[in-house]
Formats: structure tokens, C-alpha cells, sequence
């Protein structure tokens, strides 16, 4: 949903209430010319019902888009065109590799075979 559909329940909203809160002006001022305890409950409720709807118009709910990045960054040198399965020796490409819950793991699409990649001290 974008921007412009996403706000247009906000500006019926203000739009409804600007004219029920003149309606209320209306009965309000009106009250002097006879009925007035008609015309003050009446313009009465239409003043609280404007409130109620700027009131619901501004308490709206904000939608937040986030974007999450994550990098990886592997200590040593790593060259996927070395790699081989442990269990058939078939040649792994870079979209055999995940990182699942901070382990890198291996997943050979041609036996199916997964195991955690271990890498060996550099000392």
C-alpha cells in the first residue's frame, strides 16, 4: 500500500470532522432563536463527535518499513572454488553456503549432505 492510499482514511477522517464540527457551530448559534435545549444537545454531540474523529485521525497507527543488513566477515581467506563435500567430493558453489544462527553451514545440492563448516587454526 503507498503513501497516498495509506493516508486517505486519515483525510476523510479530518474532512468529516471539520464539517460535523461547523454543523455543531451551527446548532450552537442557532440555539438563541427557539429550541435552544434541542440545539445545544445537538450541537453538543457534533462537537464531541468532531473531537472524537481528529482524536482517532490523529492517533492513527505509523507504519515503519525496516531494513535489516547483515554482513558477514569470514577471518582468513575463504575460497569457495576449494571447497568439496566431505561426503561425495562434489565442488561446492557459494549458494551451497548459509549462515544459520551464527554457524556456517554446507548443504550439497548433489548428495544432500549438511554439515557446519569447521575451519582449521591459522597457527
Amino acid at each position: 500500500m503507498n503513501d497516498q492510499q495509506s493516508n486517505l482514511p486519515t483525510g476523510i477522517f479530518w474532512i468529516i470532522a471539520l464539517m460535523l464540527g461547523g454543523l455543531g457551530l451551527v446548532f450552537l448559534l442557532a440555539a438563541g432563536q427557539g429550541n435552544a435545549l434541542i440545539r445545544i444537545v445537538i450541537g453538543g454531540a457534533c462537537l464531541v463527535g468532531s473531537g472524537a474523529l481528529i482524536y482517532l485521525a490523529r492517533m492513527r497507527p505509523v507504519q515503519y518499513t525496516h531494513v535489516h543488513k547483515m554482513e558477514l566477515d569470514m577471518p582468513g581467506k575463504v575460497d569457495m572454488k576449494s571447497y568439496e563435500c566431505k561426503s561425495c567430493g562434489a565442488t561446492l558453489d557459494a549458494g551451497s553456503v548459509q549462515v544459520v544462527a551464527g554457524a556456517v553451514k554446507v548443504n550439497c545440492p548433489y548428495c544432500g549432505t549438511s554439515y557446519d563448516m569447521e575451519e582449521s587454526p591459522k597457527w
